[in-house]
């Protein structure tokens, strides 16, 4: 199998781990911050585990030398992995996920800001786009069954934040950062461990609190590995399959209705990233 067809498996497997995740949240009858608990405990256990079989404990010493870079990126994964749970308690699932495809954007941002690096004039028209179809999106939530602002903005935190991390590892690109995540999934659950109850978890729905965390731990491991072997535009492109499928499965699996408003404006967000991705691959291969 060539490096191209290895990427594009491992990571669409990635993202057919995460499609889910949102649907977890929906199913699982407990507090939003418990749930975000077990998901990133079990992900975070799992990582760590997989991570000592296979390369020992050299990654974790890598990681030691990333200093405030390698902080950042710990804290965007654990923040990111418990606001995400909290959003989706508070507006609907294609808010949600219409909002986080904005990511790129902020990425762009960041290192126009940190990194020196110059925006260019098709990542400027992506961002025009995306801000038009999130403003869509944002209105509707008045508008939408479910929808709401505040789980809008809390959706708002996590790409910030999370495109923050992916920022922070870009300046310590040579070191791999699989190790960071479960650092920052167990972080993250030890710190909200004081504040919650996180036995809450109704009886008859443990698998489904276990098995939220095994598709996460797979998620992370699939885009973790996958972009190592093809361009950043192709692992764009398919990153974006979340976004369209996650509505959908909440839809045929809960019946819950993404409203007109959010359908319109994650069509704008995600047909505009998807253009810029394509034009950055045709040019990539050209």
């Amino acid at each position: 199998m060539s490096d191209q067809a290895k990427g594009l498996l491992i990571t669409a497997l990635g993202v057919m781990c995460v499609v889910p995740d949102s649907l977890f949240v929906r199913l699982i009858d407990a507090d939003a911050l418990v749930i975000a608990f077990w998901r990133n405990a079990v992900a975070g256990i799992l990582i760590a585990v997989g991570v000592l079989m296979w390369q020992g404990v050299r990654p974790y010493r890598a990681l030691a030398g990333t200093g405030r870079y390698g902080v950042i990126y710990v804290i965007a994964v654990g923040g990111a992995g418990i606001l995400f749970p909290v959003a989706i308690s508070m507006t609907s699932v294609a808010n949600v996920v219409f909002i986080l495809a904005a990511m790129p954007v902020f990425a762009a941002i960041y290192s126009w800001i940190f990194l020196n690096e110059r925006i260019s004039r098709r990542m400027v028209l992506t961002m025009i786009a995306v801000a038009v179809g999130l403003s869509v999106l944002a209105y509707g939530s008045g508008e939408t069954k479910g929808a709401h602002w505040s789980g809008d903005l809390t959706a708002l935190g996590v790409a910030a934040l999370f495109a923050a991390g992916l920022t922070s590892a870009r300046k310590v690109r040579t070191v791999s950062m699989v190790a960071a995540v479960p650092v920052g999934y167990i972080g993250g659950s030890l710190l909200l461990w004081p504040f919650i109850a996180p036995f809450s978890v109704p009886d008859g729905q443990w698998y489904l609190a276990i098995l939220h965390g095994v598709f996460i731990a797979g998620s992370s491991i699939g885009l973790a590995l996958g972009p190592r072997y093809i361009p950043s535009a192709e692992v764009g492109l398919l990153i974006l399959l979340e976004s369209v499928l996650a509505p959908l499965l909440a839809w045929a699996v809960i019946g819950e209705d993404p409203g007109i408003y959010a359908l319109v404006g994650g069509a704008m967000v995600i047909g505009a990233l998807a253009v810029s991705n394509a034009i950055a691959l045709s040019r990539r291969r050209v």
